[in-house]
């Protein structure tokens, strides 16, 4: 792939304002995980069950709705798919501070909210998926999902920072960001021309899903892809969840020193998203995989350096060097499985893709929340908090990337044997 090929005059002006539209949507996103957790904690004294348990809902429709949403975003208008998706979520976030003024928040309030918002979620990001395989040409792809990777990792720099001021100065209120900024990723997706949809039609439902979860687990390549997350996603949710239990009752951390910390820590990640590319060219992206997900997993373990040294200043090292590798792994594992699906199947393929991978999640987090808990019962908040991210930590270590290490003799073997195939074998084949 030649330079001129990934430069922006390829992705053209459609992406342009899709992808306006979603980095200002992710801070608003970043700002809602960074508030509700706290306002949780800090103002309806949570306890660890509950908050794993909100945790959980941010899940819980992915493992329910995907492979439904793949199949019914394949039959719908893709952009009024995603203009509808942005408008309920605005209104249903809207809703929190709403109710905490009126005088009825409560953690079952907190719990529908972050379910409906992830139900809308999962239709949303089916649609998205499928939406750039529509409007970008097929060189422009891994660019397009770079950018979408850098604003995400910006967004994490900014947004926890956006969130402790905005809480510190509106409280509750400060989720009005968030609503606000689905209106504005509508509105730039509203000015959008027309792109299609409904492809889907033309067979029928059972066939597309099934279409789907065949290319994730027939190809011996998404299949690795598929397991390696699956089971990074068992121990990942765990250590994400606890997180915050963690930094403001075991280390008492302030509001704003977490949102600092959390910047921080984005900051770094951010880095890895101009590194990875670098580091794809050199080692491959099908080996960059196995090697991210370990280092990420194995990285997980400074938490154990607080409060022998100073928590903050851990905390930011630690979750730093944690999202820097999740980034290398993201990027590495899209390159990877966008040059194995067509375009027309990107939907239903994402759809099967999150349904398994992501479905463990909110099991995980409810887990999470569970062991604090029950640690909690013989031993400090402190000590219950690390134990369980250790835990989660160590599943990723020794788990996750062994799938992965045999992709790269996959993909190998392929490319040495294409040149061998005589022209006619090739035609037969295809």
């Amino acid at each position: 792939m030649t330079t001129e090929n990934l430069r922006s005059p390829v992705l053209g002006r459609q992406f342009g304002l899709l992808w306006t539209g979603q980095s200002v949507s992710n801070v608003g996103d970043k700002v809602t995980i960074f508030v509700v957790p706290t306002v949780m904690i800090l103002l309806l004294h949570a306890s660890a069950f509950q908050v794993g348990l909100v945790a959980m809902a941010q899940y819980l429709a992915i493992p329910l709705l995907s492979l439904v949403a793949g199949m019914l975003v394949d039959r719908w208008d893709l952009r009024g798919t995603l203009i509808a998706c942005d408008v309920i979520r605005c209104l249903t976030i809207a809703l929190v501070p709403v109710a905490y003024w009126a005088g009825f928040l409560s953690v079952p309030l907190l719990f529908a909210v972050v379910a409906v918002v992830n139900a809308t979620s999962v239709f949303f990001n089916v649609g998205y998926t499928a939406t750039i395989a529509s409007i970008v040409e097929p060189e422009g792809r891994v660019k397009a999902y770079a950018r979408l990777e850098t604003s995400r990792t910006t967004s994490e720099v900014v947004g926890p920072a956006v969130g402790s001021i905005l809480y510190a100065g509106l409280g509750v209120a400060s989720l009005l960001v968030d609503a606000a900024s689905f209106l504005f990723s509508a509105g730039t997706i509203r000015s959008m021309r027309p792109y299609g949809g409904g492809a889907g039609k033309l067979h029928s439902m059972w066939a597309r899903l099934k279409r789907g979860v065949v290319l994730n687990w027939s190809d011996p390549v998404l299949r690795a892809t598929l397991i390696g997350t699956l089971l990074a996603n068992v121990g990942g949710p765990i250590y994400v969840t606890v997180m915050p239990m963690l930094a403001y009752r075991g280390l008492g951390l302030s509001v704003g020193t977490m949102g600092v910390v959390m910047s921080a820590a984005a900051v770094v990640a951010v880095a890895g998203t101009f590194l990875a590319q670098r580091v794809s060219r050199a080692i491959t992206a099908a080996r960059m995989m196995p090697l991210s997900i370990f280092l990420h997993s194995f990285v997980g373990l400074g938490i154990l350096l607080a409060p022998r040294l100073p928590s903050a200043v851990v905390l930011a090292a630690t979750l730093g060097a944690y999202g820097f590798f999740m980034v290398w792994y993201n990027v590495s594992t899209a390159a990877v499985r966008q040059a194995r699906v067509p375009a027309a199947d990107q939907a239903v393929s994402h759809a099967a893709f999150r349904t398994i991978t992501w479905g463990v999640i909110p099991l995980s987090v409810f887990v999470g929340g569970v062991l604090v808990s029950w640690f909690n019962r013989d031993v400090s908040i402190l000590a219950a908090t690390r134990i369980t991210m250790v835990v989660g930590t160590l599943i990723g270590t020794f788990f996750a990337w062994p799938p992965l290490v045999p992709v790269h003799g996959m993909l190998e073997r392929e490319k040495a044997a294409a040149p061998v195939a005589e022209p006619a074998e090739v035609g037969a084949t295809a």
